[in-house]
């Protein structure tokens, strides 16, 4: 199984409408992709005043579902989200392997 987890940290005057979002359109937009099977969000536990740090982890059975998302999902769902939260939030991403 992998986990396909997004780390955010998205500015505190963007972060209530940001969550909102995330919970009632983009989530729901990946995992109607049909490329994961569950997913979850955590709120990293950091004192920052600059703004809050969130961890959406996404699981997929494999790297060839997960391959197939990249191509023909991500794209679209990451240029929606980057537009509309432009200049108020950094993110990166890491693949874990669950063994």
């Amino acid at each position: 199984m992998i986990i396909y987890n997004v780390t955010v940290k998205v500015e505190n005057d963007a972060h209530d409408e940001w969550l909102e979002w995330m919970k009632q359109k983009h989530i729901p937009d990946v995992m109607a992709t049909g490329h994961f099977i569950d997913h979850q969000v955590a709120k990293v536990l950091v004192d920052d005043e600059d703004g809050v740090t969130y961890a959406i982890q996404y699981k997929c059975e494999s790297m060839t579902s997960l391959e197939t998302y990249y191509a023909t999902h991500a794209p679209e769902l990451q240029r929606e989200h980057a537009e509309r939260y432009k200049d108020q939030f950094v993110a990166f991403r890491t693949l874990l392997e669950i063994i």
